[in-house]
């Protein structure tokens, strides 16, 4: 993984970088690179509350906000913005202003990655509007002054329609940290954590593959 001048992650729900990129994320801090990570929601719309339930939907944006917050002291990400939109409603946001709004975060950042969805190929609305707002944004700017944009994907036809990935980044060092990221958003993660655990420990080959190789696609400008 080649060293970058700083790595802007741009998702809409906690826990979104914790599945895909939080080794990926790992890896970059211990190589001395800033990390900021934007967060458009907080996942107030949730399904989940804990088992046995512990929030209710008053109380469950605060819960999340907290759970976002304890994932990045983990993973050791000093800059976490939280952009104030409504979980589930992001693709009913207008793109241009989401866009601008990403674009006033990479000029304050200078980053030469960002990490985001590929839209179209991220199953969630929120999550294909979120990578389509900063591949607007990123479109916008002079080619010569763009940063890299890796993209996660994992739709069923993702690899029929825009083929392998283009990065696959192995974290196997950095295993411990990603699921101690992913646990932390308790509330989401509660029911499905002692099962990935016990996956990991059991030395599935499929599962341990999946787990500690996390893959990207560059975004075609």
């Amino acid at each position: 993984m080649e060293k970058e001048r700083h790595v802007l992650v741009v998702f809409p729900h906690p826990d979104d970088e914790a599945f895909g990129v939080s080794g990926t994320i790992s890896a970059h801090i211990e190589n001395g690179t800033p990390v900021t990570y934007a967060c458009l929601t907080l996942g107030e719309m949730g399904r989940n509350m804990g088992n046995p339930p512990f929030a209710t939907r008053e109380s469950l944006p605060q819960i999340r906000k907290q759970e976002l917050q304890n994932a990045a002291a983990i993973l050791g990400i000093k800059d976490l913005r939280m952009l104030g939109y409504r979980d589930k409603t992001v693709e009913f946001e207008n793109e241009e202003v989401v866009a601008a709004h990403i674009t006033s975060i990479i000029k304050d950042v200078n980053p030469s990655l960002v990490i985001t969805f590929y839209p179209g190929y991220s199953v969630h609305p929120d999550h294909d509007a979120t990578g389509a707002a900063v591949i607007r944004a990123v479109r916008e700017m002079p080619a010569e002054e763009r940063p890299k944009v890796h993209c996660v994907a994992f739709s069923h036809n993702c690899e029929a329609e825009i083929g392998q990935a283009d990065i696959v980044n192995n974290v196997a060092a950095f295993v411990d940290k990603k699921l101690a990221t992913i646990k932390a958003h308790v509330s989401q993660t509660q029911l499905v954590v002692s099962q990935m655990a016990i996956n990991l420990e059991n030395q599935d080959p499929e599962y341990v593959a999946r787990f500690h190789n996390e893959r990207f696609w560059t975004y075609p400008f």
